[in-house]
């Protein structure tokens, strides 16, 4: 594979993921086409058990739906003291059509049952098919961290600003982004992801 240029969507509706990825990729010869750039779009159903199926569900229906090489995030947070809930449903922690807010409200409030350190990590598996052949493949990435009950920062978006990694003082939402990068689950796997790409163009 040596084409000079690559178009490939990015099976998701979250424009934060998309411009996440693009900015951690920085590959000049791939261009990221986003999901709603191909509407209408075809209901898709993330009924895996882990992060890695829901991802490949996505990378699938967005591969079938477009004809293009495709990628699809699933991403989460584990927290330990809950079972490792919230896991695939972070999203939809609070319900299915929850908001950050309310996902957030509803961990804190389970939180309260529970004595900290409130140990968790954030989990992210990205995805890809149709770049060379139907060949699937998977690249994983995680951040272990502790969750405190009152935010602080204004960056990020999700639990960001609940989330202190290891070794640091502050939450993912009061760094700068270039830092959250480079520590995050999301980072660790597209990290990945550019390796393969590497070896792939040759």
């Amino acid at each position: 594979m040596n084409e000079a240029w690559l178009e490939v969507v990015v099976a998701t509706s979250n424009d934060h993921k998309v411009r996440e990825i693009a900015d951690l990729l920085r590959m000049e010869w791939i261009h990221l086409r986003a999901w709603g750039d191909f509407a209408p779009l075809p209901e898709v159903v993330e009924d895996g058990s882990t992060f890695a199926e829901n991802a490949l569900i996505k990378a699938h229906a967005a591969h079938a739906h477009t004809r293009l090489p495709a990628l699809a995030d699933d991403s989460g947070i584990e927290i330990d003291c809950l079972g490792g809930r919230p896991g695939i449903y972070s999203a939809r922690f609070a319900g299915e059509a929850a908001t950050d807010a309310e996902n957030n409200a509803h961990m804190v409030r389970l939180l309260a049952d529970h004595q900290p350190p409130y140990t968790a990590r954030y989990r992210c598996v990205i995805a890809v098919t149709g770049l060379d052949g139907h060949k699937d493949h998977l690249f994983e990435g995680s951040c272990e961290g502790t969750l405190i009950v009152e935010p602080r920062g204004n960056n990020g978006f999700g639990y960001d600003p609940y989330f202190i990694p290891q070794g640091f003082d502050d939450t993912f939402a009061e760094m700068p982004l270039e830092i959250k990068q480079a520590l995050s689950h999301r980072g660790a796997a597209v990290h990945k992801l550019a390796a393969y790409l590497k070896r792939l163009r040759g």
